[in-house]
């Protein structure tokens, strides 16, 4: 009796390591996918913020917290499941439709752009493709959907790229890596831009109540700095649109045949880091991205005009007829 006791629990132990063993290989792989990933996760975070600019500061967390649902959302209900059958069954339509996301991108960033060269124009174009907001309730509404719209996007990138990272396994242990990418990246992105955008209260709280003139110092360049750095962090995520889109072009056109603006964009970038070798690495990086936003403010130019009169018109008869129906 006690030696299969003693049997019963050898085996036990035995799973344990294993199970223990298999978790250690998911979080390693996610950690490594998720490494792969980080620069599209970066770009989230800095596009994240500009959707927030113009509403009090009581409805700053509500509304992150809204699109880190819709994050989540994107990502385990939708993209997980489809990244694994296309992965299995129809792989290479996987790159046709992230070029779909980069041209959305590159057209969201461009009207952004658009909106600051001809704000008159840009009004007449944001008035034919969608409805003005009536209230701040449905401006919030319209912007968390924008913002988990352009999140979707640049999930489905974190989630290729996390996907490809991922040595050949079972599609449980596959979907288990990337169920764990989802969350951190989700956690992460999301934290971070809760914490950005309560910076200035922070700092507030923190210039009233600091025990030292030094904590009290930082808190009022908390306060006088946020404003600025959320500015900035606007601008960077129009420019990280543009230019994460036109690599999602660029690449996906490599995938397609068409390597030529890879290879030229791979060239002149690396020209111009052997040309300041001190600081090559970073020029190599500020080179590349500059010539893919080049490419997304071409292409996104371009989408401004086929949204306006093409593809709008042809949502809205779409809209109607359902409508009637």
């Amino acid at each position: 009796m006690s030696v299969g006791l003693l049997a019963l629990l050898d085996d036990v132990a035995a799973l344990a390591k294993v199970a223990a063993a298999s978790l250690d290989d998911i979080a390693g792989q996610a950690l490594k996918a998720g490494g792969k990933a980080a620069g599209a996760m970066i770009d989230d975070a800095a596009v994240t913020p500009r959707y927030l600019q113009g509403f009090k500061p009581d409805r700053e967390l509500p509304i992150v917290g809204k699109i880190a649902l819709g994050s989540i959302k994107n990502k385990l209900i939708f993209l997980l499941p489809a990244a694994l059958l296309l992965s299995a069954f129809l792989p290479w339509l996987i790159n046709p439709l992230l070029m779909i996301g980069g041209a959305y991108l590159c057209y969201e960033g461009a009207e952004k752009l658009y909106e600051k060269l001809a704000p008159h124009q840009a009004h007449h174009h944001e008035e034919k493709v969608a409805p003005i907001a009536t209230s701040p309730e449905v401006l919030e509404a319209e912007r968390v959907g924008g913002a988990v719209k352009t999140d979707f996007i640049l999930s489905a990138e974190i989630m290729a790229i996390s996907l490809a990272a991922i040595p050949a396994s079972s599609i449980v242990n596959q979907a288990l890596v990337l169920l764990v990418v989802a969350v951190g990246m989700t956690v992460l992105v999301y934290g971070g831009v809760a914490l950005i955008v309560k910076a200035d209260d922070f700092g507030l709280h923190l210039a009233r109540n600091g025990r030292t003139g030094f904590g009290r110092g930082i808190g009022r360049g908390l306060v006088v700095g946020t404003p600025y750095f959320m500015s900035a962090l606007s601008v960077i995520g129009t420019a990280a649109m543009i230019w994460v889109g036109g690599g999602i072009i660029v690449h996906g056109l490599a995938g397609l045949g068409f390597d030529m603006p890879e290879h030229l964009i791979a060239d002149w970038s690396h020209a111009a880091e052997l040309a300041v070798p001190a600081i090559g690495a970073i020029v190599h990086w500020l080179t590349e991205a500059a010539l893919f936003g080049v490419v997304g403010v071409i292409l996104g130019f371009i989408l401004i005009p086929v949204v306006e009169y093409i593809i709008a018109p042809v949502f809205g008869m779409f809209s109607k007829g359902k409508s009637a129906a």
